[in-house]
């Protein structure tokens, strides 16, 4: 199967039928028996009353999940650094990709699977968007990624009239995937349905505009709305959700010039924080070279590993190359909510992923973890955690220190 790679099958749960297959990282597709065997053995599990969640290899993780009864997903990843955590949330995040672009109806109810898989090809890039290294954290952490801008009032105040003049209640401002300003109702959205909706929309080729029909996996898997966007500049668009009305051609020619040609020169101006995903104003420790910001109950995140990217730019090797930095500091994130911070569930209850260590009643606040190139320090308040990418030679005892200088600047400068 080769070295290192991730492969991703789609089955019909009630007898097995292939629906699709996706790889990333290895050019060989894995044997039709390879694929029969990994589905065989959960099916004959599941005959027993036994439920066959995941299995390690000496080089390989297998997770198996069921979803709605109908649609069996399987992950096979030669990585070294996928988890379990990450693993099962590859899995949801690539049934809610099939739920936004085919809707639950067709899924749960399979009437004709040729049909269905002709119908699944339009998740495709999507799908391959979550197997890629993202340079966003929505599918680890759930949460939206976001950008920082200093005009972002300006941006607000422009977007909410847009919105109302457009017939709707809910528009954001994106860039590459990541969320700049969006209007009251948008933010009221499940944050899963609006971290797929960022990423439908990074996945797709850039165009001027487009009306494109999505089910919510959250709020409405079974009736489409229309998502609407249109390209402001390069690398920025406006994205509204709609029912019938309006048309692309009217909101086009009609709003969009008129909204937001006065205000081409603060939309250019995102494309800056596109590196960072806050202005350089902001300022940080020159030992932080990446950090990732959740801000718990709005469900949104900051995230970059280019914390200092002058500095970068000015070396003539990074110190830590950027696939290195994303691995580490995802990493860190998904052993910190695994073993030491609690995750918050439907029931508003709190768990772990695993158990704390035997003996401790208390939930930890804070750690951090040293290797030979990095160090990575977390922590969390009741709306807040903070994880950060340290440089090796940024001392130990000053971790906590910077982190907590860190959240202050974010939390209460600019009120992250």
């Amino acid at each position: 199967m080769g070295d290192g790679g991730i492969h991703l099958l789609c089955l019909t749960a009630s007898s097995g039928v292939p629906l699709y297959c996706r790889s990333r990282g290895t050019s060989r597709q894995l044997p039709f028996s390879v694929i029969g065997s990994l589905n065989g053995v959960h099916m004959f599990g599941s005959n027993q009353d036994v439920l066959l969640a995941g299995t390690n290899t000496e080089n390989a993780n297998v997770v198996w999940r069921v979803f709605s009864d109908s649609v069996t997903l399987i992950v096979l990843s030669l990585y070294e650094s996928a988890t379990d955590v990450y693993l099962n949330k590859l899995l949801e995040n690539v049934f809610s990709a099939m739920v936004l672009l085919v809707g639950l109806e067709d899924l749960v109810n399979i009437k004709n699977v040729e049909r269905l898989k002709r119908d699944l090809r339009a998740c495709y890039k999507l799908i391959d968007s979550f197997l890629e290294m993202p340079e966003r954290t929505g599918d680890l952490t759930q949460c939206v990624d976001c950008v920082l801008v200093q005009d972002g009032s300006v941006l607000q105040d422009c977007l909410d009239t847009f919105t109302q003049a457009a017939q709707s209640n809910f528009g954001c401002i994106m860039m590459s995937g990541k969320v700049v300003v969006a209007t009251e109702k948008w933010w009221r959205l499940a944050p899963q349905d609006v971290m797929m909706l960022a990423w439908l929309v990074a996945s797709l080729i850039p165009c001027t505009s487009r009306d494109y029909p999505v089910y919510l996996p959250q709020g409405s898997p079974t009736v489409p709305h229309r998502l609407l966007t249109f390209l402001l500049v390069p690398g920025v668009e406006v994205c509204i959700l709609c029912g019938p009305v309006p048309s692309l051609q009217e909101v086009e020619r009609e709003l969009v010039e008129r909204f937001w040609k006065p205000l081409a020169e603060p939309l250019k101006a995102c494309l800056r924080m596109q590196v960072r995903s806050f202005p350089a104003s902001v300022p940080l420790d020159r030992g932080i070279i990446g950090l990732l910001l959740i801000n718990r109950e709005q469900s949104k995140c900051l995230y970059t590993v280019q914390a200092n990217p002058s500095e970068d730019a000015a070396r003539q090797d990074i110190y830590l190359p950027l696939d290195r930095r994303r691995t580490a500091l995802r990493s860190f994130y998904t052993l910190a909510i695994s073993r030491y911070f609690p995750v918050e569930r439907d029931d508003g209850k709190t768990a772990h992923y695993e158990e704390f260590q035997a003996g401790f009643t208390h939930h930890a606040v804070q750690c951090y973890t040293v290797s030979e190139d990095h160090k990575c320090y977390g922590l969390q308040t009741g709306q807040h955690q903070l994880f950060i990418l340290f440089r090796s030679e940024v001392p130990t005892f000053a971790l906590r220190n910077i982190a907590t200088k860190t959240l202050l600047v974010f939390t209460k400068e600019w009120a992250f």
